[in-house]
C-alpha cells in the first residue's frame, strides 16, 4: 500500500508494508530451554536476554530454528550495544560443529517487541536477509509463557526510512512426548517438584487416553451424521492405526510390563552407582585427612 503526497514541483511517496509476508517458523524445544536458562543466569542488572538464532530455511519459506546462543549487550533508553566480536566468535564455533546451521534471526526475552528491537533487528538484517525475531515472555505477563515470531518491514518516505514495522508470523512447535513433559513444566509459574519417570509416564498415558477419547467421539459423530467428515483427518487416523503393531492384549501387557521392569532396573542401577561414587568420594576425603 502506498500513499502519495503532492507538492509544488514533485511528489513524495510514503511506502507502507501491505500484506503479511508468506513466511512461517518452526522452533525446536531446545531453543526455548536455552533461552529460559540464559534468562535465569543473566546478570543482576540485565533486564532481558538477547541472542542469535541458528537453523535453516526450506524451499517453501519455512524457517526452522534449531539452536541459539546468548550475545552480551548493554541497553539504555535510547541505544543498544552488542558484543559483535563475541557474536561472530560464537557463530564460527557453532559452524565447526554443525556447518549446516546458519543465522536465521535473533531472540529476546520479554512480552512483545520493545523500543530497542528495531536497532538490534537492523544489525541482524546485515547478517542474514529477512531475519526472524523471536520473543519469549519469561515474565509470564498473562499467566503463561507467550512465544511469538516476527519479521520486519520498512516504512519509508521517499528514499528515507522512517521506522520498522514488525509483523507476526505463524510459529509452530512440535514436541516429542519427553520434550512435552518438560515444556508443560516450563509453562507453569510454579512447580512443586519435577516428576519422576513413573509420574511422567502416568501423565503421558492420561494425555494419550484423552486423545483417544477425542478421536473416538469424532469418529462416532461422523458415523451418526452429527459432524461433516474431513478426509484429511480420516487419513491421519487410518495412518495412525496402520502404524500400530498387531498384538493381542496378553502380548501387549507382557511387552509393556517388560519395558517397565527394564526402566526400573536402570533407575536402580543408576541410584546404586551414584551411591557407590558418593561413598568412594567420602572415603578418599577421609584418607587424605588422616
Amino acid at each position: 500500500m502506498a500513499t502519495t503526497a503532492a507538492t509544488s514541483s514533485k511528489q513524495t511517496v510514503l511506502q507502507y508494508p501491505g500484506a503479511a509476508p508468506s513466511v512461517s517458523a518452526r522452533i525446536h524445544p531446545v531453543v526455548l530451554f536455552n533461552i529460559c536458562d540464559a534468562f535465569v543466569r543473566r546478570p543482576d542488572q540485565a533486564g532481558r536476554v538477547i541472542g542469535t538464532l541458528l537453523g535453516s530455511t526450506s524451499s517453501d519459506g519455512t524457517v526452522e530454528i534449531k539452536n541459539s546462543y546468548v550475545v552480551p549487550h548493554n541497553e539504555s533508553a535510547d541505544q543498544v550495544a552488542l558484543d559483535i566480536d563475541y557474536h561472530h566468535n560464537m557463530f564460527v564455533s557453532h559452524q565447526k560443529v554443525n556447518p549446516k546451521e546458519v543465522i536465521v534471526g535473533w531472540f529476546s526475552t520479554g512480552f512483545g517487541v520493545s523500543g530497542g528491537s528495531s536497532l538490534i533487528h537492523e544489525f541482524y538484517s546485515r547478517e542474514v536477509q529477512n531475519p526472524i525475531h523471536l520473543t519469549v515472555d519469561s515474565g509470564f505477563t498473562n499467566g503463561e509463557a507467550s512465544i511469538k515470531a516476527y519479521v520486519s518491514a520498512s516504512l519509508t518516505l521517499g528514499d528515507r526510512q522512517l521506522a520498522a514495522h514488525f509483523q507476526e508470523i505463524p510459529l509452530d512447535m512440535r514436541l516429542i512426548e519427553a520434550e512435552r513433559v518438560g515444556f508443560d513444566l516450563l509453562k507453569n509459574t510454579s512447580v512443586d517438584k519435577i516428576p519422576n519417570d513413573l509420574e511422567g509416564m502416568e501423565s503421558s498415558m492420561e494425555r494419550l487416553y484423552t486423545l483417544i477419547n477425542d478421536v473416538y467421539k469424532y469418529v462416532d459423530d461422523v458415523v451418526e451424521g452429527r459432524v461433516q467428515g474431513d478426509n484429511n483427518i480420516g487419513r491421519f487416523i487410518a495412518e495412525a492405526l496402520a502404524s500400530l503393531p498387531k498384538l493381542s492384549p496378553t502380548a501387549f501387557d507382557k511387552v509393556f510390563n517388560d519395558k517397565i521392569q527394564d526402566n526400573l532396573s536402570l533407575v536402580y542401577l543408576s541410584s546404586l552407582t551414584r551411591t557407590q561414587l558418593s561413598i568412594a568420594e567420602k572415603l578418599n576425603t577421609a584418607a587424605q585427612i588422616l
